[in-house]
């Protein structure tokens, strides 16, 4: 049903891939987001909070740097005052590298802008001589016609399968690498449009399905089976659905056991397309539509 959509939409769909580790750990851990690119001219549509992300790295970093230069002929217990002075610690992120996966050749600097009320964000590549993604969506003209009972697909990365990274202990910092794997797969996910979603002023600004989106597929597009991008992943809610178990008891592995089981429903929310559009216009972004 979305075979040919997901080949279209894979074309200007990006990953955003991130390490970082806390203070004084060597533990790295990884991270995801998506993208997609609306045009040639290197803007491209994410969520808020995916754009708040990115933005606080350069903060994060800035001052572990600090502590790298200023303690760097320091005793221990000098060490120790200046990291909680610039308030780093155990359990705080104190390092954070972010790359753009297949996105533009080179990224002299990036703007963000963010949407006031809704977890929408356009980013603007700066600085770049050659796009990395081979097509841009067509976003989808007739947004009246997206009714409930509708199948929609949502495309990202959820799956941080990427290894080109390590900790260099000689200079006490991360860095991306030239070997291990640089990409992770795509991943989609279908789901039925159950609902729409309106603000306190009755305006509809986003779309329920009924399946989740996963961790990683934040501000990748939600598009129908010809392509045409319906909207953008934006979070997943849980409802408590009531059918509560507890104190059951069961045979498991030919073991009795009792057991508790409280179910919910995981929906994924997008944001609606009309919303989108009305985004890019606001901020003099050409789009495609059709």
């Amino acid at each position: 049903m979305f075979e040919k959509a997901i080949l279209e939409t894979a074309g200007y769909t990006r990953a955003i891939h991130s390490i970082s580790r806390n203070f004084g750990s060597t533990q790295i851990q990884k991270g995801s987001a998506t993208l997609f690119f609306v045009n040639q001219e290197g803007y491209a549509l994410t969520c808020k909070h995916v754009a708040q992300w990115l933005s606080q790295a350069d903060q994060i970093n800035q001052k572990y740097q600090t502590f790298l230069q200023q303690g760097k002929d320091l005793s221990g217990g000098q060490r120790s005052a200046l990291a909680k002075k610039l308030g780093l610690k155990a359990d705080v992120t104190s390092e954070m590298r972010v790359t753009f996966v297949d996105c533009v050749d080179q990224i002299k600097n990036m703007k963000f802008f963010i949407h006031p009320e809704y977890d929408l964000a356009l980013i603007k590549f700066e600085g770049f001589e050659k796009t990395l993604f081979t097509n841009i969506p067509k976003f989808k003209k007739d947004h009246a016609a997206i009714n409930p009972g509708a199948m929609l697909c949502r495309l990202g990365f959820p799956f941080p399968e990427f290894s080109n990274f390590q900790l260099n202990s000689q200079k006490q910092s991360l860095e991306w690498t030239s070997t291990g794997a640089m990409r992770s797969p795509r991943f989609p996910i279908e789901g039925m449009l159950t609902r729409f979603l309106g603000d306190k002023k009755g305006k509809v600004y986003g779309m329920e399905l009924s399946t989740p989106g996963l961790r990683g597929q934040s501000g990748g597009p939600l598009f129908d089976s010809t392509g045409k991008v319906c909207g953008m992943q934006s979070r997943t809610k849980h409802l408590h659905l009531g059918f509560d178990i507890e104190d059951k008891a069961i045979i498991a592995h030919g073991k009795a056991k009792k057991i508790n089981d409280y179910a919910f429903i995981h929906l994924g929310e997008c944001i609606h397309v009309s919303v989108i559009k009305e985004f890019m216009r606001a901020n003099k972004v050409n789009f495609e539509e059709e």
